[in-house]
């Protein structure tokens, strides 16, 4: 049994790891502009090309965009789920996402001078949100159901704030109202430094933290008994995956849905041991991300849909699904 999960894990990371390379290639070439494989890959190494050139400048930021922010969405929701014992616990669900957006786009908008200290402001903004999220919520305990309810409160108070950006005018106000939207149609190679920097700490961090997840998989009682203090071992995951959230949103803005939809695959392909778990959820996010970002793009040509709405009209139907199926107890 121990052998047949180890080949089914190994099998699954090898089919999403060839799936994400194929898109990647595919949707590469795809847009206004095309070129031959044959010449994109001759421009990108061997020669001068100016369409390639603008290729590389134009799409290639914003598919690395989109696998980052895909792989950071899908651990931060793994490392969401694992904290509150929530199967349906996604930061763009319970608020961080929508916490973090809002500052950043207060940044964009009335200071930015502090544009790169965007990212530090968007993780105070999801500290925020979670301090919300948890503080409201706790009552003799966390109940799943409380936390799904206080956490779409936050989000839709955060939601509300942002979206007077969208009836103001001024350049600052339009960059405040793209990022909300999560446009991420011209990111740039500066975006990508930006986002990759901290995606990739963020990540090293969840790893870090793998085993402490499985732990809080047992009861409270029994973490303790092994000399492990619950509350702080709770405030370290959750502070990982506000990093990783609010630091996607502060550069491609707040998609929901992620976070929730591939942690519940990858523990039907890998099972629920974190230390697989985490890094295929990143794996698999990636290519979720990528794919409703290319579907975006072609669905409607030569129109684009935002991935995050992309997200929202299949995850939402995903979540009512889940919340039907989930036989987690509702109570209190």
């Amino acid at each position: 049994m121990a052998i047949r999960l180890k080949e089914k894990r190994i099998l699954s990371f090898i089919l999403v790891a060839v799936a994400l390379l194929a898109l990647f290639v595919f949707s590469i070439n795809r847009g206004s502009m095309q070129v031959s494989y044959g010449e994109l890959f001759r421009g990108l190494f061997f020669e001068e090309n100016e369409t390639v050139s603008i290729i590389f400048d134009l799409r290639f930021p914003r598919i690395i965009i989109a696998v980052l922010s895909g792989a950071a969405l899908a651990v931060s929701g793994v490392l969401f789920q694992a904290v509150l014992k929530n199967p349906l616990a996604d930061p763009g669900i319970i608020g961080i996402s929508s916490g973090a957006g809002f500052i950043s786009a207060l940044i964009v908008a009335y200071a930015p001078i502090w544009f790169f200290f965007t990212p530090v402001f968007a993780f105070l903004g999801g500290m925020l949100a979670c301090v919300l999220v948890y503080g409201l919520s706790y009552k003799n305990g966390f109940s799943p159901l409380r936390i799904i309810l206080v956490g779409v409160a936050v989000n839709a108070v955060f939601t509300g704030l942002s979206s007077a950006f969208d009836s103001m005018s001024g350049q600052n106000y339009t960059d405040a109202s793209e990022l909300l939207n999560a446009n991420i149609s011209m990111k740039t190679w500066e975006d990508v430094r930006l986002l990759a920097g901290y995606v990739v700490i963020g990540l090293v961090l969840a790893m870090r933290i793998a085993g402490s997840c499985n732990l809080l998989a047992l009861e409270d009682k029994t973490v303790r008994s092994l000399g492990v203090n619950v509350t702080v071992l709770r405030v370290m995951v959750s502070a990982v995956a506000v990093l990783l959230a609010s630091i996607t949103t502060a550069v491609a803005g707040a998609i929901s849905f992620v976070g929730l939809i591939v942690p519940h695959m990858g523990r039907l392909l890998v099972g629920n041991e974190h230390k697989v778990l985490i890094p295929f959820s990143a794996l698999l996010g990636a290519f979720i991300m990528l794919l409703a970002d290319t579907t975006g793009r072609l669905i409607a040509y030569p129109y684009e849909i935002a991935p995050a709405v992309i997200m929202s009209v299949v995850g939402g139907p995903v979540f009512i699904l889940l919340l039907k199926r989930s036989d987690k107890p509702y109570g209190g």
